[in-house]
This record gives structure tokens, C-alpha cells and sequence, in this order.
């Protein structure tokens, strides 16, 4: 079963990506911020992270630049999933080091094709 963290400071989005992925087996852990984020990602070594960007302290693209470029955690692929929609923060985003970028609300479906597509690159 892969593990998956969530870095978002939304109970709400949380609770909605774990149902969302526990019925797809998957595993979760749960970061409120940035920084306790990036804690659990050298600690859990999760198989994925899906990272928000709004987030007090150690917003979203830091946290991703952090573990994209910690020798322990730079092979875990980060999704920003997130609800700031310019071309801009995508490409931002892509910079700090993530792999793939998606708003909110997320579709299901697209949350898993997107999820499973970097698992199986592996």
C-alpha cells in the first residue's frame, strides 16, 4: 500500500483527500503546515506528497523546494494541489521542483490517474 502525505492546513480538503484516497488503498499522513510538512517527508519517506500552497509559515512552494532538494526526500514526487489558478503558480510550482500541479476542487479521477502515474514511474 503506498503512503501518501497531505500538507494542507484545510481540515476540510484533508478529511475530503483521505476518503478520497483511503478508498483507493492508499495510506495517508497529515501535515497542517509547511514546515511540519517537510518534517514528516524525511522522516515517513511517504511514496507521494500532495502539498497546498496557502499555508502559514512555510507556505507550499517552499515546503516543495525544501524536499525536492533534501538529498533524503528529493526522489518523492510532490503534487501542489491548490486552489491559486494562474499560469504563473503552475509554473512556479513546476520550478520549486514539483511534478505536477492541480486545482482545487480537485476531480477524483484526476487526483488518481495523476497520483498512480508518478507511483508507477518508480
Amino acid at each position: 500500500m503506498a503512503s501518501i502525505l497531505i500538507i494542507d492546513d484545510s481540515p476540510t480538503e484533508t478529511f475530503r483527500f483521505k476518503e478520497i484516497l483511503s478508498k483507493h488503498g492508499f495510506s495517508t499522513i497529515e501535515a497542517t503546515n509547511g514546515a511540519d510538512g517537510v518534517t514528516l517527508a524525511k522522516t515517513e519517506q511517504p511514496d507521494l506528497i500532495l502539498m497546498d500552497v496557502v499555508m502559514p509559515g512555510v507556505n507550499g512552494f517552499q515546503a516543495t523546494r525544501q524536499i525536492t532538494r533534501a538529498p533524503e526526500t528529493k526522489h518523492i514526487p510532490v503534487v501542489i494541489v491548490s486552489t491559486k489558478d494562474q499560469a504563473t503558480d503552475r509554473l512556479w510550482g513546476k520550478r520549486q521542483g514539483a511534478k505536477d500541479y492541480l486545482v482545487k476542487p480537485v476531480d477524483e479521477t484526476k487526483l488518481i490517474e495523476t497520483i498512480n502515474s508518478y507511483l508507477h514511474v518508480k
